[in-house]
């Protein structure tokens, strides 16, 4: 007869077996799904014994891996078994990566460029599941060069950076005027829908100024920002625009120099927005670099 023992899904750092599984369990049936990680204990002991050593010895002594090597071991899918340092079998990021018929730089949904196809695979197995290939090249700050995938568009969004859409061709009907949102264009839309397809049929950023519907405002006086934002004043265009303004600028030596609207060259792009934020004005890049350099 099989004294039933205990099944855990892993064995700690420590070599201890944490995470019940479930007690009285022989260890041929626990060790039956060929998934790393699960370790059996063979002493029968009460419920109470248990609880003391998950909650105060870091988990169960005389703990038995059910996986030594790799042989059998299932990792699942964009995995493989690999015997660590310490010639303990691990699963370890392996996506497929064969099919793959582009070899250069990919542009990530996350806005950041990835060598090839495969390193953005190995990322999102790493614990990213949501990311995805955006377009092939490095990620570009302007839609100029960008082939975007289907049916999906570029657009350019507030930062300056490119990323590939699908156009919204329908929005709800707006059934509560909360929803009104005024566009930096001046332009009242019926929801953030409606901006969002704007946007994408425009394809460059429209964005936000405040919410509600656009009013006729002699200064940012008679503007109400929500919580957390500041109203910055176009001069310009005589419109304010809400803006956060709790930006803290890196302590960064690589930072390009950029010409701001005021014809003001500013160290960073950052000290550019901590400047608006001060003065209450809006600014933006004009280009790159010092003002008096083109």
């Amino acid at each position: 007869v099989l004294e039933p023992g205990n099944c855990w899904l892993q064995q700690g750092k420590n070599g201890r077996c944490q995470v019940l599984y479930m007690p009285g369990m022989s260890r041929e049936e626990c060790c039956r799904s060929g998934r790393l990680g699960t370790s059996w204990t063979e002493e029968d002991v009460p419920n109470s014994t248990l609880f003391r050593w998950m909650i105060f010895n870091g988990g169960a002594p005389n703990c038995i891996p059910c996986k030594e090597t790799c042989d059998n071991v299932d990792c699942g899918p964009g995995k493989r078994c690999k015997m660590n340092r310490r010639s303990k079998p691990r699963c370890v990021c392996a996506p497929d990566c064969s099919n793959i018929t582009w070899k250069g730089p990919v542009c990530g949904s996350d806005g950041k460029t990835y060598k090839d196809e495969c390193a953005l695979l190995k990322s999102k197995c790493k614990g990213h599941p949501d990311l995805d290939v955006q377009y092939q090249g490095k990620c570009k700050k302007t839609c100029r060069d960008v082939l975007c995938p289907g049916s999906s568009t570029c657009v350019v969004d507030q930062t300056n950076n490119a990323y590939c859409v699908t156009c919204n061709r329908i929005c709800p009907e707006v059934t509560s005027p909360e929803q009104y949102l005024c566009g930096n264009d001046g332009i009242i839309y019926a929801s953030a829908c409606h901006l969002r397809r704007a946007t994408c049929l425009l394809g460059r950023s429209i964005g936000v100024a405040y919410e509600g519907k656009c009013i006729k405002a002699k200064s940012c006086e008679d503007i109400q920002c929500s919580a957390g934002k500041k109203c910055l004043w176009d001069a310009r265009m005589s419109r304010g625009r809400c803006s956060l303004c709790d930006e803290t600028c890196p302590e960064s030596r690589t930072d390009e120099a950029v010409c701001a609207s005021d014809n003001t060259t500013y160290p960073s792009e950052c000290a550019m927005k901590q400047a608006a934020c001060s003065l209450g004005v809006l600014l933006e890049v004009k280009h790159s670099g010092s003002c008096n350099c083109k």
